[in-house]
């Protein structure tokens, strides 16, 4: 097990553990915010972050294979994007409309959030582009956000594959898709359609690469989270124990579970593939304390901050993540806050790229 914070004391982390505080906060030049994805996955840089010496170096993303050795297992999350934002314009008046699926309800009523000048009246209809899809506004849900009836009725996915667009992030083009998002927007293992959000750091992996580290003895297993509000909500809180996660349904199957088991019998590490997968591993390990890691599925509000004991997770690929931001908190919970705050600072200095189409960082 990882026992990330052998070299802080008590103190100190029950502080970090509290505060919301400027530690977790920098200064980023609009230029290192990636716009666009790197020319091929493989061009990516990536930043290696060793705790126990706390060292740094500079590579390429393809030599994460120096890294990794026989009887690892790099976990995946496999979710795939859903193309999630809708626009269209009110039937009534021709105003524009924009807004984001996020969910289907029990009857078969869509969940999405977005913005209008004025409050929505129930029954106002929503022309889809391109169509034929209608929106009808049907009021709000107990979260607080829009309820639709799609007409005619369907698969939501099917109906989004469709006549929705990717969800990119304001910071990339503000939201505005272009035709390589639709394949660079997604991991090359995607499956399980669910999310909002790529699991980006996962975007920087190949097929080839996957297969270099399959021939070198490292093992791959999926589990699934789909990537929904609850990843991305800032902090507002002035104290962490006052934020609250969304939930965001996850899983775990038993091949993976046996997969975890095995790596661990064997002395091998638990490498993650993003903060969802980490997320992940971590929710089903505290599930099954005592009883061994199986199966799982079910949503979780896992917040992972400074003072979080890992049970499973040895090392961690992740990207550039926004500051103050729970991603944040969880690669510094994983580290430490101190050196993950020297870390993005030497990014910077170094010009690497940022979010979502930015370079990665591995922490060992």
């Amino acid at each position: 097990m990882t026992d990330n914070h052998a070299s802080l004391p008590s103190s100190a982390i029950s502080a970090q553990s509290e505060a919301a505080d400027d530690l977790f906060d920098y200064d980023l030049p609009a230029e290192l915010i990636a716009q666009e994805p790197a020319p091929t996955r493989a061009a990516s840089r990536l930043m290696v972050v060793h705790r126990a010496t706390r060292t740094i170096e500079h590579r390429r993303f393809p030599e994460i294979a120096d890294y990794l050795r026989a009887g690892d297992l790099l976990v995946v999350n496999d979710s795939r994007v859903l193309p999630a934002r809708l626009v269209g314009r009110k039937q009534a008046t021709g105003g524009a409309w924009e807004g984001l699926y996020l969910r289907t309800l029990a009857d078969g009523r869509w969940e999405m959030i977005g913005k209008t000048r004025r409050p929505m009246q129930v029954g106002t209809v929503i022309l889809i582009e391109p169509g034929p899809l209608r929106l009808i506004y049907q009021g709000k849900t107990e979260a607080g956000h829009w309820c639709f009836q799609p007409d005619p009725p369907g698969d939501a996915v099917e109906l989004l594959e469709r006549h929705g667009r990717i969800p990119l992030p304001p910071y990339i083009r503000d939201g505005i898709e272009q035709p390589q998002d639709r394949q660079r927007y997604q991991t090359v293992y995607a499956k399980q359609p669910g999310s909002i959000a790529a699991p980006t750091a996962g975007l920087h992996f190949t097929q080839e690469l996957l297969e270099q580290l399959q021939q070198q003895g490292v093992r791959l297993a999926q589990v699934t989270l789909h990537v929904g509000l609850g990843t991305f909500q800032p902090i507002k809180a002035k104290r962490l124990a006052e934020h609250v996660m969304h939930r965001e349904w996850c899983a775990v199957s038993a091949e993976t579970a046996e997969a975890i088991a095995q790596c661990r019998a064997g002395g091998g590490r638990i490498v993650a593939v993003g903060t969802t997968s980490v997320r992940t591993l971590e929710t089903v390990a505290r599930l099954g304390q005592g009883a061994g890691l199986g199966a799982w599925s079910g949503e979780t509000d896992l917040f992972i901050r400074p003072g979080f004991r890992f049970h499973l997770v040895d090392a961690l690929v992740t990207n550039f993540h926004l500051p103050r931001s729970t991603l944040m908190q969880l690669v510094a919970a994983f580290s430490s806050p101190e050196l993950i705050r020297t870390a993005y600072a030497e990014a910077i200095a170094q010009r690497y790229r940022f979010y979502s189409y930015g370079d990665a960082m591995l922490i060992l």
